[in-house]
């Protein structure tokens, strides 16, 4: 799937049944806000293809403020509409074309994103130009390569639903392509999941 309105219209699909989707990895989900909240300790964060907002909305007490952003207006409407805290604003935006001021947020979130999608090092850029000196890049992603025969069985299922995977990493060649394209890797932890959940906090090198 290489069309980007198509994968729009596939996030928009299914942003009603999202959050019930994403049940099944609640205990790695909690471990990874336990990882991202001491980072965002009073800091401006931008979180980008933020869905309906789960962890915008599980860090934002930590936070100054939290803009997070995604390109499906169905899954943006999903995430207002629980979303009680003065400090978080949910906008739709796409990741390569951002309208923020370079240098605008201390920290920027991407999770499970740079996987499904066709340009990820144009996301990569655009973070970096958004990012103020020294700030900081979060990107967990779930690195499908090197599955046991479950998970195998389990991505095949999805991709013929039409789920976007564009990139098939492992923990490894996942780091070795965020380190690539000019990052400091700060931290890497993998975190048990339905599919093995990469954590990454970098910094630009």
């Amino acid at each position: 799937m290489n069309d980007k309105a198509e994968k729009k219209s596939f996030w928009s699909k299914y942003a009603g049944i999202y959050d019930g989707f994403m049940k099944k990895d609640t205990g790695s989900y909690r471990r990874m806000y336990e990882l991202i909240r001491p980072v965002v300790a009073d800091k401006n964060v931008l979180e980008l293809a933020c869905a309906t907002g789960l962890i915008s909305k599980n860090i934002v007490s930590a936070a100054e403020s939290v803009e997070a952003c995604d390109f499906s207006p169905e899954m943006i409407a999903m995430a207002k509409k629980d979303c009680h805290s003065a400090k978080l604003h949910f906008s739709v935006q796409d990741m390569t074309a951002l309208p923020y001021t370079s240098g605008s947020f201390d920290v920027v979130i991407a999770a499970n994103v740079l996987h499904i999608i066709d340009d990820p090092e144009k996301a990569l850029s655009e973070i970096s130009r958004v990012l103020a000196p020294g700030g900081i890049l979060i990107a967990p992603t779930f690195t499908h390569a090197k599955m046991g025969l479950t998970g195998r069985l389990r991505a095949g299922l999805m991709k013929l639903a039409g789920f976007p995977l564009e990139h098939k990493w492992s923990p490894e060649s996942y780091a070795g392509f965020i380190t690539s394209h000019g990052w400091t890797i700060t931290k890497k932890t993998v975190l048990p999941a339905s599919f093995q959940l990469t954590y990454i906090e970098c910094r630009k090198a």
